[in-house]
């Protein structure tokens, strides 16, 4: 089984990408929990949530598993939920990053910033997602995961993650 994870800052295609990837590679994919799980809130999301969004994350990709999927496309995984602690509050809980190296993937494709922000309720950074795609690209070669950074119309990003798909 491989595990793809599609990652990078926010608003840089990522849904989009793993969408049209699992339509044409017929495979199912796993959602981004934390948009359901924020939604879902009648408050603003704190620190102490990012634990269960991790474990939703996780509960989601072991639900797609459990349907012997010879590969998993993710959108997003517990590195956005690490980064995204650490960059906010400064520290991130300690499960967090034991779930989330327990749980690498086989690649991780990363989305380039490369486009226009698009605005919606649940976005935070419009300024800072060249800054924070360095830290997702670092993050990365530290765990010396396998990597391709994914960039262009989407049309051109559908096409370089299907050609890797073929080889």
């Amino acid at each position: 089984m491989k595990k793809v994870v599609i990652t990078g800052p926010e608003s840089s295609g990522k849904s989009t990408l793993c969408k049209h990837l699992s339509e044409s590679l017929f495979i199912p994919h796993v959602r981004e929990y934390a948009r359901e799980y924020i939604a879902a809130l009648d408050r603003t999301y704190d620190q102490s949530d990012l634990l269960h969004i991790a474990k939703g994350q996780l509960d989601l990709e072991k639900d797609i598993l459990s349907q012997t999927p010879s590969f998993l496309i993710c959108d997003t995984d517990l590195l956005t939920i690490k980064i995204w602690s650490e960059y906010k509050y400064s520290c991130c809980d300690s499960e967090i990053i034991r779930l989330f190296k327990n749980n690498l993937p086989d690649l991780y494709l990363l989305a380039s910033p490369d486009f226009p922000w698009v605005k919606d309720s649940q976005r935070e950074n419009s300024d800072n997602r060249e800054e924070l795609f360095s830290i997702y690209e670092k993050e990365i070669l530290d765990l010396e995961v396998p990597y391709k950074v994914i960039s262009g119309t989407e049309s051109e990003r559908l096409e370089i993650a299907m050609d890797l798909f073929s080889n």
